[in-house]
């Protein structure tokens, strides 16, 4: 039995803890492994979350996927690797010699490492030839990315690393139930705390992570840029605006100043329901200390006006100089493993590699020279994810998914699976039999995290080495392999290779001279150096990418000693990434959520997360232990709503919108607003809370309404509670 332990990381969320795993035998005279605790990782310091902890219960046979399936007669059954790769190669060029290239569609995932994300874009539009390509991570961190361009010039979730946090002197985490989503994370908070410093939770919920708050908000869903521009409004009023630092360090304050000084703090109190005395004492516990933070999640970014929302807690942290400085600034808090990577090599609908725009035509010379293509074959963009989904079965006849699930993770779910039932052809590459998969023509049963070496960038933008620990099963092959062989039988014989250091190296290079920048990165470095933050030009003037040490590099680069460039842990420290090296404010004003209560819908429905399951619940509901912590979905809301509709705790509870109606039972709680009902996301079937959900997009980033949909909330006739 091997008895070596393999340093890596975490499967799951951007945190990418760092674990061991250790073979132990399994009784039956072979081994299976198990995580023991990695101190030497600073992110997580050795903790883990019980979902890191089960991780290895996914490699078990029992709940994964171990053979290629065709459809026949109407049902999945077992095959062989050639006949189903033949099989998806043939309706992916049937597709695209009746209907063109265009109607070829491709779905990646935010779990996808870098080496696979930046594969499967280049599959795309260089085997394929398509421009519709987009990925789940446009559902989690897409508003906060169009944000932090706008305002920066440069999108990395956090632009310093966690181990600031508890350094500076108030932090106000807007729509982030960190506890349950990051459970590692909470200790930065803590130690925050411990420190002297403040937290102000801003969630309509008092979540376990609220209840470590010195101050907790709970506004009304869908009015956090309401909240963010009236205290703006307070700060200006006030007179703690940093002058100095709009005047050397800025541009656009005037016209951010006069939309915000619109929103009086009586009028905003009456948007979101949070008082007026509460919103001066968040000003106060802000603006004392001489530093402070600001750090949005899924609550602020999904609504069809999170790229403004974002942009007003930017406008928060310009106007008070707390962005650019030590232990101050704005930050998102990326929510899938390898949501940074993925949206920064080439499986956005919009983007290139190294965070290239497509339609820049210096960015498509630079990529096209990488790949030995003509710059004019490359396609240009293409659908947002939400709307890839919706021209399914009309403009868009097949479509190959790898590592996601629409069917339980999109808007409008209903809608979209009657999409994908009406493709001419669909092709899923995953771990398991996901409710996506189940509805596909070809299934491909595909390697995971420990089976499989390849890099991964967290939250911080920190790239991670996560190493191969085990040999998969007999009959699982990789990602890369599979787009390898379906690239080959597309006619495309060279440029896919299947070993992801190979990959990476050309990695570098694509990237090299972009805002992401991973030139000067190696696996050797990552393994030494505990991970490198991006941006990392070249490892020395004139080396292996020919990009000079520092070229590209957004402010706070520089060399490091020897010609080395140390990667970049803090940004913008010296200047921000625009043409002049100022950040811009942008000027936004209040709108409601896409759909507002009414007599038909009086109740606002928000989703997230729960500590025991993780985004669709594909492998998650497929852990014992996971699944006994959290069994199913249910529907938080307030006892004066519950006394209205006369349930009882438990009892079946339907909540209706425009697109559907999901049951699930009822939980009462005084955590809650009593306008507002709350549905985990993780399951499928009756209790689907994204049936419900609103696909009203953000014009800029393209992201769905996730947060706020008016609803009607009803008992169910006929069914008993327990």
């Amino acid at each position: 039995m091997q008895t070596s332990v393999t340093p890596t990381h975490c499967p799951y969320c951007a945190l990418q803890c760092g674990m061991n795993l250790t073979p132990v035998p399994d009784g039956d005279g072979g081994s299976v492994v198990e995580v023991t605790e990695r101190a030497d990782f600073p992110v997580n310091r050795g903790a883990l979350c019980g979902k890191g902890r089960t991780a290895p219960a996914l490699l078990s046979s029992r709940v994964r996927l171990t053979s290629p399936l065709i459809r026949r007669d109407g049902e999945l059954r077992p095959a062989g690797w050639d006949e189903a790769l033949d099989r998806i190669a043939e309706g992916l060029s049937r597709t695209r010699t009746e209907h063109g290239p265009d109607a070829c569609g491709v779905f990646g995932g935010g779990g996808l490492t870098n080496e696979k994300a930046y594969t499967l874009g280049k599959f795309a539009r260089v085997a394929l030839g398509t421009s519709q390509i987009d990925y789940n991570g446009r559902f989690c961190m897409s508003s906060a990315a169009a944000g932090g361009i706008k305002a920066f010039g440069l999108d990395r979730g956090l632009p310093f690393p966690l181990e600031d946090i508890p350094r500076t002197g108030c932090v106000v985490l807007v729509g982030s139930n960190l506890a349950e989503t990051m459970p590692p994370a909470l200790r930065y908070l803590t130690e925050l705390k411990e420190n002297g410093g403040t937290l102000i939770v801003i969630d309509p919920r008092r979540t376990r992570t609220a209840e470590q708050a010195d101050l907790h908000l709970a506004p009304r869903p869908g009015t956090d840029l309401a909240l963010a521009l009236g205290l703006l409004h307070l700060v200006v009023a006030e007179g703690r605006t940093d002058e100095a630092y709009i005047q050397e360090r800025t541009s656009g304050w005037e016209e951010a100043r006069a939309a915000a000084m619109a929103h009086w703090p009586e009028y905003v109190e009456r948007i979101t329901g949070v008082s007026v005395p509460q919103l001066r004492e968040t000003v106060r516990m802000f603006c004392e200390p001489e530093s402070a933070m600001v750090l949005t999640a899924r609550g602020p970014e999904q609504q069809s006006k999170g790229t403004d929302t974002v942009g007003a807690w930017i406008n928060l942290c310009l106007a008070t100089g707390r962005a650019g400085r030590p232990f101050s600034g704005y930050g998102c808090l990326t929510g899938q493993g390898n949501g940074q990577g993925g949206r920064e090599h080439g499986q956005k609908a919009d983007q290139l590699p190294g965070y290239r725009k497509l339609d820049d035509p210096a960015a498509r010379r630079h990529v096209a020279e990488v790949w030995g293509v003509d710059p004019d074959s490359l396609p240009g963009p293409g659908r947002s994810a939400y709307e890839l989904l919706d021209a399914m079965g009309t403009d868009i006849r097949s479509l190959l998914v790898m590592a996601s699930n629409p069917v339980v993770s999109a808007p409008r779910a209903a809608h979209v699976e009657e999409r994908l039932r009406s493709l001419d052809f669909l092709a899923v590459a995953d771990v398991v039999l996901s409710e996506t998969a189940a509805l596909a023509d070809v299934v491909l049963p595909v390697t995971q995290w420990a089976e499989e070496t390849g890099t991964t960038t967290n939250l911080e933008g920190r790239v991670l080495l996560r190493k191969q620990a085990i040999t998969p099963p007999e009959g699982i092959r990789s990602d890369l392999y599979v787009m390898r062989e379906l690239a080959a039988r597309l006619g495309v014989e060279k440029g896919f290779p299947t070993d992801p250091e190979e990959v990476f190296e050309e990695l570098r290079r694509a990237s090299a001279g972009g805002a992401a920048d991973y030139s000067g990165i190696t696996y050797r470095r990552l393994a030494e150096e505990n991970g490198v933050f991006w941006p990392c030009p070249a490892e020395e003037p004139g080396g292996p990418t020919g990009v000079a040490a520092g070229a590209g590099a957004p402010a706070g680069a520089g060399a490091g000693a020897g010609g080395v460039h140390p990667g970049t842990p803090r940004l913008f420290l010296d200047r921000f990434a625009t043409p002049d090296g100022r950040a811009r404010f942008v000027a936004v004003n209040h709108r409601p959520p896409a759909e507002e209560p009414d007599e038909e819908y009086p109740v606002l429905l928000t989703t997230g997360r729960v500590v025991s399951q993780y985004q669709s619940g594909a492998q998650t509901r497929r852990v014992d232990e996971l699944n006994a912590a959290a069994p199913g979905p249910f529907v938080e809301l307030h006892p004066r709503l519950a006394e209205r509709l006369g349930v009882a705790e438990g009892e079946p509870l339907a909540v209706v919108s425009r697109r559907g109606r999901a049951v699930a039972p009822a939980r009462i709680t005084t955590a809650i607003r009593a306008d507002t009902v709350f549905m985990p996301f993780h399951w499928p079937g009756e209790g689907r809370a994204n049936t419900l959900t609103n696909p009203a997009l953000d014009p800029v980033s393209r992201m769905p309404e996730f947060k706020a949909c008016a609803v009607r909330v009803e008992r169910v006739a006929g069914r008993g509670g327990r």
